[in-house]
This record gives structure tokens, sequence and C-alpha cells, in this order.
């Protein structure tokens, strides 16, 4: 027997209203139970300091555990879809960096979306790369490196931490920029790139500020810019790139996001702890010692720049014919 058409539409409806109901109704209680907060690179990176940081704070915040969960790979791909496919009820998150902007253009053939399949709750800070060589690179300035490189094509090594990620985009627009000939040379992480470049088998490399900074203050690398608009407060010294390359800008950022579709209540919520944290003097401190400029930022902020570093480093990559490993 057919259902009256007024009563199949009321129990069509009714079926389409379950699901937003019961998400409601837990986003209510949330969070009733420990939070996973994925972070798609290796244990004791940057990454997953600033996670273990935001998750101590928002357990303390939310009176529920944060527990930070290293899912390393693929260039933080494995971490990212692992999010993308959990439930989107506000036990999962994503501790997401720029390296998940670049990968969105990098990759052809991903299972997701990162920009769809992914929500931006909140920013947590910005790091500049600095452009460290080796002592024995005759350049103590962005204009004689670059003079240097000019007469030597194809003779200087650049370092990364990978192949597409913010160090070999960075060190590509420098190249573009400039107008020099580097051979690109990738590793598997920072630690292995700086040891060839303190023992000179490389001879320049784009770094993340944190890793970096202890070679700089012990003598052993030489720091010719900052990539990023302004100076670096744990560098105050060092000039920008911008002042040789006007307009040249390349930084690396962490936040935290989600799972598409999940409850806008739980995203408020988390966005407005995370800000809080931003905030707090203690957390501040810890973001600032890490070589990171703190940053608050609305849900729409962090989408904004989210979807804006993943156009430019698209060109990039385009320009420079990158191809992930």
């Amino acid at each position: 027997m057919m259902l009256p058409r007024r009563r199949f539409v009321q129990s069509t409806g009714a079926a389409v209203a379950l699901p937003a109901l019961w998400r409601r109704a837990s986003a209510q209680t949330w969070p009733s139970r420990p939070v996973r907060l994925i972070v798609g690179q290796a244990a004791g990176s940057s990454s997953d300091i600033v996670a273990r940081v935001m998750a101590q704070w928002l357990s303390e915040r939310l009176a529920q555990q944060f527990v930070v969960e290293d899912r390393p790979g693929a260039g933080g791909n494995i971490g990212a879809e692992a999010v993308v496919r959990a439930p989107a009820d506000g036990y999962t998150l994503l501790l997401v960096n720029s390296q998940n902007a670049i990968n969105a253009m990098l990759f052809d053939a991903l299972s997701f979306n990162f920009i769809r399949d992914i929500a931006p709750i909140a920013a947590i800070f910005r790091t500049s790369l600095v452009m460290v060589v080796n002592q024995s690179v005759p350049a103590d300035t962005v204009p004689e490196f670059i003079a240097y490189a000019k007469a030597n094509p194809g003779s200087l090594n650049m370092a990364s931490a990978g192949n597409g990620g913010p160090q070999h985009v960075a060190g590509e627009l420098f190249k573009f920029m400039a107008g020099v000939d580097m051979r690109h040379v990738p590793y598997r992480g920072s630690t292995p790139a700086l040891t060839d470049l303190l023992g000179g088998h490389v001879q320049v490399m784009f770094d993340v500020t944190p890793s970096s900074l202890p070679h700089i203050r012990a003598g052993k690398l030489r720091s010719l810019a900052i990539t990023t608009a302004t100076r670096a407060d744990v560098l105050p010294e060092i000039p920008t790139m911008s002042d040789f390359l006007p307009g040249y800008e390349a930084s690396a950022w962490l936040g935290i996001g989600a799972p598409k579709e999940t409850p806008i209540a739980i995203l408020d919520s988390l966005n407005k702890e995370i800000n809080a944290g931003i905030f707090d003097p203690k957390i501040r401190k810890q973001l600032v010692d890490l070589g990171g400029v703190p940053m608050a930022t609305t849900r729409a902020d962090f989408g904004k720049l989210i979807a804006e570093d993943t156009e430019k480093w698209g060109k990039v990559i385009k320009a420079a014919g990158i191809k992930p490993d």
C-alpha cells in the first residue's frame, strides 16, 4: 500500500531532520569524552609541540581530555585523510598547517578535497622562514648571495625538508624572483637537511625559524633574511627578504580544523577557547619561544588564510613544475 503524498512528505522530512536533531543534541553535551587532535607530522616536530601546548590548554578549559595523536606520512596527507573520514561530531580534530594548503595543489589524485572537506576552526600562530647558508658561502647579505649564485649558475645546492614543502616552495619563489639557478635537494625533514647544511654538502636552505635558530645563535649558520613581511622578534637584527626582493613573502602557519559538517556550536566553542589561549600570557610565551607570532582569528579569517595560501603556492608549484615524491 502506498503512502498518501502528504504522509510520504512528512515521513521523509522527519527522516532528513533526524541527523540534524542528533547533531544539535550532541553539540549541547560536547565534549563528554576524550577528543583526538591528529597531527600529520612526526613526534617532536614543531607541529607536534604546538598541538600538545594547545591540547593541554583545551583540556583544562573544557574539562575533558584532548589527546594528541601523531600520524605522519605522505606530507601530512595521512593525518588529514583520517580526520576527513572521521565522524563530524567534534571528537576528531586536525592540527592544520601550511603544508595542507600546499598539498591541495601539489597532489592531483588525493581521495579528499582539503578545502572542501575540512572546516577551519582557528589559527594558532604564524612563523617566518629564514634563509640560512653554510659558513663557507662567501655572502653576508642577500644581494651578495644573488651575485654569487648568478656567477656560479647551477653550482649551489638548496636543501629543503621535503619536496613540495613550505621550505621548498619558499626557495623556488626566491629563485624565480631573484633570477638565480640553484639545484633543489629534498630531505625527509629539517633535521637531516640541516645536518648536511652544517656539513657543507648543501649551501643554502629556507628553513622554519624554530629549527634553525639554535644553529644561528651558535654561529654555525649564517642567516641572511627573514621571509615574512616584517622582522622576527627572535631575530630582530635580520632584514626581511622583501627589503631586497619587493613583494616577497613566505611563512608557515598552524591552526586547527575539523571534519566538514561538524556542528557550528562546537566549532564556535573551539574557536573561542583557542583564541583565549592565544591571549593567555603563558601560552603566548610558549608560542613566541618557538619562533612564532600568535594569531587570533575568526573561523572565516582562518578559512580565508588557507584559501589565499592555496592559491599563492599553487602558482609557484605550477611555475616551478614541482611534483610530489
